[in-house]
């Protein structure tokens, strides 16, 4: 985990070279304006001088006092009506702004000065502004928005001659595809700007360029490659005297031949980084250099050197103070304590790593920014359950894994249930194992929680991160806590495949799409291979069920919570097939949840409501939008959804009230309704997108400037009353996989206030998701428990359509 620090710190680098202001001339002393202080040409120099000084003090990490500096600049740029002076002071705002992290705030003074600049034809400075907003919503994670201004840059760059500009934006643009995961495309782009540098002989951008390709290859798992374009960079880097990065490309080495398990050779690399980071006196790079040679001794199961250099980094990361790197150090000392089993000495130590993990969690961080943190965590978490388990205390196993699931959302959720919420500033505290078993009680509902257990193994002379083990606990709902795990070596060592691929083969033998073809075309993937499908899901059925079965309800009417983790969000328990081929959906009625804390909070979203069915908004088959879902691809219609239409009708006159349709569903005309029903459910077409979830939508017809998609992002803003929204769309369920849980359209409904949420895990057929949504109101008019409801329905719709991907999709989160 921790060896892509360094490497991360170099991308940074690149990108805050592209983010710095435009340097101005400025002319004329401080005593020269003030003499001339009654003249316009006075005023615009004192202007000037105010932006000057602002400058200097941004550049000294002063922001409040730039700040000031540039807001008494602007009200003399303003009253002189200096259009050109009025935009820099409002781009430069921005970058203070995004110095200081608050991204939305730099997005809007980017905005205002990109207005300002078109409106005065200055081309350079809008280029400018078009590139420190794509880096803006690049810190945001908005990697769609990011190619969209970093592409404008581009053209602008291009059209005016800008070499640096242009080569600035092609590098920037590369570091976005290397967030996508796109390799290829960053390296085209990488290489692009690497041939600028070239012409235009910036030594630095060159260096720059060649780091970057470094990093690609290196995501790419050519390690060779990495190393010789890291060399390259290095030897740049050393011509020009840069010793701070000829720190980091040392590192980068370290860390490539880290990958190629040549143990000596990385740490010679890291022995050479840590002497720059010493004689320069860069104490961060020093604690990183001696974490990373820790990690390199670790694999090599020289746990006594690597709990030396551990040792040695903590007591610097105490010394400056930077609290991340103690709890990394940490985290990493705990491990090899582990490793050492020195189990007691292991648990107290990652205790202390995760205090210290959770002090630096920023209750006024964006939600985004949260989940992006938390992430980074997650590992430290995992290893102290191990350290638990080995020593049989498997409650506190249990309160550790709560404790390290969903607590961004649990965070939103706290912010919301209560206007008076007496936390304050404080984050609510994760459950304790009595709180746990109470919110079971409270559920009268039987809990499953899992947690996938990784471990280093050494697999082809390398060491390896590699599935260990799946820990369940259930949880009934008289309180009583059992733990059980399955081994998941054998998937890896046997069968050459993981847990992950599991679930995914398992979706691709039922027919699932998982990509954008069927939102576009009449067409569903539907392959009657009835021999895979049935021994993918009783393989899921034998790791995920078959260790509990025996502590599941007997009566299939007693609801089962599963409160899955990572690619287990996407299997389709009631699906899952026991050894007699029988799936879980005949024996229990099913929910599920991100976290067992989540569902406190869902209950008290819905306690003391009652939900009248008809008052309910109803929305069938809007006239589609055109959608583009990849950057760079040109926008396409959306299919028609004929059996959509036909069951929102058919819903509609069942709750008495008339359903929304074609052109007349706007996505203005919805938002201006929805928080006004108990009942919201939407026929229509949804995407989720896994690389930023907030993206993910739902369509509506578009009107007036709005494209028709309402966004997850959106919706997190809303308040809403219903007590239950059904997403009769495709893969509404899911978004992007993190420790917080999907983050997505369910958990930005939940958070709007939704106690109990509907939605999909794949592209739905259209007819027989129509036959179910109609049976699950047929069901809910007899009877209010919508989580039977949904397992009468799908058992219904199983006797007409028997091909799980036509009845398996939908999952019920959050309140019965």
């Amino acid at each position: 985990m921790r060896f892509h620090k360094i490497a991360l710190s170099f991308l940074a680098l690149v990108i805050a070279t592209a983010s710095t202001p435009i340097n101005f001339n400025l002319s004329g002393t401080p005593g020269e304006l003030r003499v001339l202080a009654q003249t316009p040409q006075a005023r615009k120099a004192e202007a000037d001088r105010l932006f000057k000084q602002g400058i200097q003090q941004f550049d000294t990490s002063q922001f409040e006092a730039a700040l000031q500096s540039w807001q008494q600049a602007l009200i003399i740029y303003r009253e002189i009506k200096d259009r050109k002076g009025e935009s820099w002071i409002l781009g430069s705002f921005g970058l203070a702004y995004y110095a200081m992290g608050d991204y939305p705030k730099a997005i809007d003074y980017y905005q205002q000065s990109l207005a300002i600049s078109r409106e005065i034809k200055d081309r350079l400075s809008e280029g400018t502004a078009l590139g420190n907003l794509g880096l803006a919503y690049y810190a945001l994670g908005d990697y769609n928005k990011t190619i969209e201004y970093h592409q404008q840059h581009l053209a602008i760059a291009r059209e005016t001659k800008h070499r640096l500009g242009e080569g600035n934006a092609l590098g920037n643009l590369g570091i976005a595809y290397l967030n996508l995961g796109d390799y290829p495309k960053a390296i085209e782009y990488f290489q692009q700007k690497l041939a600028i540098t070239h012409e235009i002989k910036d030594r630095r951008g060159e260096g720059g360029a060649l780091g970057n390709l470094g990093l690609a290859y290196f995501e790419l798992g050519d390690y060779p490659k990495a190393i010789e374009y890291h060399q390259q960079s290095l030897a740049i880097l050393r011509e020009i005297k840069d010793r701070l990065d000829e720190g980091i490309a040392l590192g980068n080495l370290g860390l490539a031949y880290y990958a190629l398990a040549d143990y000596p050779k990385a740490i010679e690399y890291l022995q050479q980084s840590l002497a720059i980071a010493k004689e320069i006196k860069d104490r961060l790079g020093e604690g990183t250099a001696l974490g990373n040679l820790g990690l390199a001794y670790h694999a090599l199961a020289d746990y006594p050197k690597a709990i030396e250099y551990h040792q040695q980094r903590l007591a610097i990361a105490k010394e400056i103070k930077d609290r991340l790197g103690e709890g990394i150090s940490l985290n990493n000392l705990g491990l090899a304590f582990y490793k050492q089993g020195n189990l007691p000495i292991a648990e107290k130590t990652l205790y202390e790593g995760i205090n210290v993990l959770e002090s630096l969690r920023d209750k006024k961080l964006a939600d985004t920014n949260k989940v992006l943190f938390f992430d980074t965590q997650s590992r430290t978490y995992r290893i102290l359950q191990q350290v638990l388990i080995a020593q049989n205390k498997t409650d506190a196993a249990l309160e550790i894994a709560e404790r390290g699931r969903a607590r961004a959302f649990v965070e939103l959720l706290a912010s919301r249930v209560s206007t008076n919420n007496k936390q304050g500033d404080k984050s609510p505290l994760a459950p304790t194992i009595a709180q746990i078993k109470q919110i079971a009680k409270q559920q009268n509902a039987t809990l499953v929680q899992y947690s996938i257990i990784y471990d280093d193994f050494k697999v082809a002379g390398k060491q390896q991160a590699k599935e260990s083990d799946l820990y369940i606990w259930v949880i009934k709902p008289n309180g009583e806590v059992t733990f059980r795990k399955a081994d998941l070596k054998p998937l890896w060592q046997k069968d050459n495949t993981t847990l992950e691929e599991l679930v995914f083969n398992t979706r691709d033998s039922l027919g699932v799409v998982d990509d954008d073809r069927s939102i576009f075309e009449s067409q569903f993937n539907n392959p009657n291979n009835e021999k895979a499908q049935r021994e993918n899901l009783q393989k899921l059925h034998q790791l995920l069920i078959k260790p509990i079965a025996d502590l599941l309800p007997t009566n299939p009417n007693q609801p089962v919570t599963f409160v899955p983790q990572s690619s287990l969000f996407l299997v389709p328990f009631p699906a899952l097939m026991d050894e007699q081929g029988k799936p879980i959906i005949e024996k229990h009625t099913i929910l599920t949840a991100p976290a067992i804390q989540v569902l406190d909070f869902t209950h008290q979203l819905g306690a003391g409501r009652q939900t009248n069915y008809n008052n309910a908004l109803i929305v069938g088959n809007p006239t589609m939008p055109f959608v583009s879902t990849k950057p760079g691809k040109p926008a396409t219609k959306l299919k028609p959804l004929p059996g959509a239409e036909l069951e929102a009708k058919t819903i509609a006159q069942m709750l008495k009230t008339q359903p929304i349709l074609g052109k007349e569903a706007t996505k203005a005309n919805i938002l201006q309704r929805l928080s006004l029903f108990d009942v919201i459910h939407l026929a229509t077409h949804g995407w989720a997108d896994d690389n930023r979830g907030l993206g993910s939508w739902i369509a509506f017809a578009p009107s007036g400037k709005d494209d028709g998609l309402l966004k997850a992002e959106e919706i997190l803003d809303l308040k809403l009353k219903a007590q239950l929204v059904v997403l009769s769309a495709c893969e509404t369920g899911k978004g992007k996989l993190s420790g917080d849980g999907v983050i997505g359209l369910s958990r930005s409904l939940i958070s709007a206030g939704v106690p109990s949420v509907l939605v999909s895990l794949w592209q739905v057929p259209d007819a027989a998701t129509q036959y179910l949504m109609v049976e699950f109101y047929k069901s809910l008019q007899t009877q209010p428990d919508k989580a039977l409801a949904l397992r009468q329905a799908m058992l219904k719709t199983k006797e007409k359509f028997p091909n799980p991907v036509n009845w398996a999709a939908f999952t019920l989160i959050g309140e019965r």
